[in-house]
């Protein structure tokens, strides 16, 4: 049975984004979201760490695994080999875990991540060999029984939204899905509302991510990935930020049955703690009625 079910579930992205993935940074992130009231978390199993394990070490803190994401650039400089072998262990570890999804994404992509949201450095060769790539992935987790869902993410090759749309037609949804991210998509320029309906048949997941208009519309001067991502003026708790999160969640079609996943990449408050009450405290009003504990 999928661990899937319209659960609010967090993200412990800002505790190991500077201090690593360290079972010590992992410990602090789930003892706080046990105490605000998180039953879900994304499925990252550490290095070393067999997924019975961290499953066991989950539930010690009133935890279970949540839909995770396999990432990759994608492009011309991954070993496709090496690539598929990757998806392989992941897919077999995630559908080990319960979980019948995963989300996949292109990241770190040197151009971009220097120039981000504006589709920097396009090459249409690059786009179509990523494509590709982004498919044979795909067979590859579906043959392990994880249905894998395009997660948008500044930074890939499917930044824009005519990347995003290229992929998502490219491949068709027998061999892909969508797993949107609200934030990284408004700040790329696209309107992840309509996007949402566009493609409403094939959501399996969703990161709820709000953002500031401080860094919007994005610029090519606007400053790198790392110092925008990381400034506090980027990602908004949500309900804080310009989208409008309710619109997002009444777009999702009525059978949906994928969780709820908040996500703040960097807080705009000062704690960490603070920062997943106030997301925790938006999702239990804004999705008591849809979403299950």
């Amino acid at each position: 049975m999928s661990r899937n079910g319209r659960r609010i579930a967090a993200n412990p992205i800002p505790y190991w984004a500077q201090a690593g993935k360290t079972r010590e940074v992992f410990e602090q992130a789930f003892r706080d979201f046990q105490e605000i009231g998180f039953t879900a978390v994304k499925a990252d199993v550490p290095e070393g760490m067999g997924a019975a394990e961290y499953a066991r070490w989950l539930a010690g803190f009133g935890l279970s695994p949540s839909i995770g994401l396999f990432s990759s650039p994608l492009d011309e400089t991954v070993d496709v080999g090496e690539l598929l072998e990757q998806a392989r262990r992941f897919g077999a570890q995630q559908a080990e875990l319960g979980l019948d999804r995963t989300m996949l994404s292109s990241m770190a992509v040197p151009a971009r991540m220097r120039t981000p949201a504006v589709g920097a450095d396009f090459d249409q060769g690059r786009l179509d060999r990523a494509i590709e790539n982004a498919g044979r992935v795909c067979e590859v987790l579906l043959a392990e029984g994880v249905r894998p869902l395009h997660h948008s993410h500044v930074g890939g090759v499917f930044e824009t939204e005519a990347e995003v749309t290229a992929l998502l037609d490219g491949l068709g949804p027998d061999l892909i899905g969508f797993g949107p991210d609200t934030g990284h998509l408004r700040w790329a320029g696209a309107d992840p509302l309509d996007l949402i309906r566009r493609y409403a048949d094939r959501i399996g997941g969703v990161h709820l991510k709000d953002v500031y208009p401080d860094h919007l519309p994005a610029t090519a001067d606007g400053g790198d990935y790392r110092s925008v991502s990381g400034s506090g003026r980027l990602w908004a708790e949500p309900g804080r930020g310009v989208l409008d999160l309710d619109a997002v969640v009444a777009a999702l079609p009525p059978d949906y049955d994928g969780d709820y996943m908040i996500e703040v990449d960097h807080p705009s408050v000062g704690s960490l703690y603070e920062s997943h009450r106030i997301s925790f405290e938006w999702a239990t009003r804004a999705l008591g009625e849809v979403a299950v504990s």
